[in-house]
C-alpha cells in the first residue's frame, strides 16, 4: 500500500466520523422533540451506515490485477432512522398527548449518544494519527531522496 493510499484511507475515515458526530449532535439536540417540522410524530433517532469505498475498476478485475486486498477507505451510504419504539410519557396536559394522555418522545438515550460520540471522537483521532504518520513517512522519504 502506498503512502498516498494510506492518507486517503485516513481522510475518508475522518470524513465519515465527522458525519457520524454531526448525526449524533442532531440526535442529542432533538432528544425532546415531540413534533417534527412537517407536523408528524416525534423525532426519530438517525444512524449513519458505513461501507467500504469501492474504487476498483472493472478493467482491473477483468485483467486479474486484484491478487491482494487494496484498502479503499470508507463512505457513508445512507443515514437511516432507528426503528425502535418511542418513549411514552404520561402528560395529559401536553398538546401532543394522545387520547390516553401519553406523549411520544424520541427514541434517543442521551447516555448512549454520548458514548457513541466519544467512540466516534476516538476513531477520528486515530485516523488523524494514521494520517500524520503517513505524512511523516512521505516527508522523510522526500528528505532522503533530496539529500
Amino acid at each position: 500500500m502506498g503512502v498516498f493510499t494510506a492518507m486517503n484511507v485516513s481522510a475518508t475515515g475522518m470524513t465519515a466520523q465527522q458525519l457520524r458526530m454531526d448525526t449524533i449532535a442532531e440526535n442529542i439536540a432533538n432528544a425532546q422533540t415531540t413534533r417534527t417540522e412537517d407536523g408528524g410524530g416525534a423525532y426519530r433517532r438517525k444512524i449513519p451506515v458505513f461501507m467500504e469505498k469501492d474504487s476498483t475498476s472493472f478493467d482491473n478485475i477483468l485483467n486479474g490485477y486484484l491478487d491482494y486486498y487494496r484498502p479503499n477507505g470508507v463512505k457513508v451510504t445512507q443515514i437511516v432512522e432507528d426503528p425502535s419504539e418511542f418513549r411514552l410519557v404520561y402528560e395529559p396536559d401536553n398538546p401532543d398527548a394522545n387520547e390516553d394522555g401519553y406523549v411520544e418522545y424520541p427514541n434517543i438515550d442521551t447516555v448512549t449518544e454520548m458514548t457513541n460520540l466519544i467512540d466516534s471522537s476516538r476513531a477520528y483521532e486515530a485516523s488523524v494519527t494514521a494520517f500524520n504518520a503517513s505524512k511523516g513517512m512521505a516527508t522523510k522519504g522526500l528528505e532522503l531522496f533530496s539529500s
